[in-house]
């Protein structure tokens, strides 16, 4: 019997195994901005096979049991929770977007005149860059220290306000998902063409690190932290 019900919601099984994530990347299954419906809905939207679906969480399950260290995200403390997120993923975006930003302008120099889809892809990714920046000071300046706050000092006000910027910053992960999967078509699921420059696949590499990591990021914050003050 599996482990998992394809009529959880997406979110609620990676919340449960960190790890199942890796399995959704590999169907191409949104868990981040998508987390809140049923596997099952994703399943049929893609005519995916439901059973080789849970099966493949299933061995993810047996492999992460062999691993003896891990963090129970579900249950650490909504400010242990911000701290892991700013240290690890707001770190990660601050040191890369503009190492990623440097390289998306060199490949489009050198490539561009043979590659078109280097424009676009330098337009989106810019894009995302400046919408992720502008994000990570209203999660850092405004809405993790209001949780701090109300978790310190509880009130109907605090939670009022904390919704309000949760309902921003939950439209702002829309947004950069949109522009993760436009990249992903853009590219051609990052296909590199024949005879680019190493250059061109560390870009490629990279802005699919960027995506890997943006999705654990989001997901952590949609469908566990924010979902502790919804109302």
């Amino acid at each position: 019997m599996s482990q998992f019900s394809a009529q959880q919601s997406i979110g609620e099984i990676v919340a449960m195994m960190p790890k199942a994530g890796d399995v959704f990347r590999k169907y191409r299954i949104d868990f981040c901005c998508g987390g809140h419906r049923p596997l099952a809905e994703a399943i049929r939207e893609q005519g995916l096979d439901e059973q080789e679906v849970l099966k493949a969480l299933d061995d993810m399950y047996e492999e992460t049991k062999k691993t003896t260290s891990r963090t129970d995200f579900l249950n650490i403390s909504s400010s242990d929770l911000i701290d892991y997120v700013v240290n690890k993923h707001h770190a990660y975006l601050k040191t890369n977007l503009p190492i990623v930003s440097e390289l998306t302008t060199t490949i489009l120099r050198v490539h561009g005149p043979h590659h078109m889809e280097l424009f676009d892809v330098h337009k989106q990714f810019h894009a995302l860059k400046t919408e992720l920046e502008q994000h990570l000071i209203k999660e850092e300046e405004l809405l993790f220290p209001l949780i701090k706050q109300h978790d310190a000092e509880p009130s109907d006000e605090l939670i009022e306000k904390i919704n309000k910027v949760m309902k921003e910053t939950e439209d702002e992960h829309v947004s950069a998902g949109d522009i993760l999967k436009e990249l992903r078509r853009i590219t051609k699921e990052y296909e590199i063409p024949a005879g680019v420059c190493p250059t061109f696949e560390k870009t490629y590499h990279m802005l699919q690190e960027v995506e890997a990591d943006l999705f654990q990021h989001i997901h952590l914050e949609n469908n566990i932290l924010f979902r502790r003050y919804a109302r």
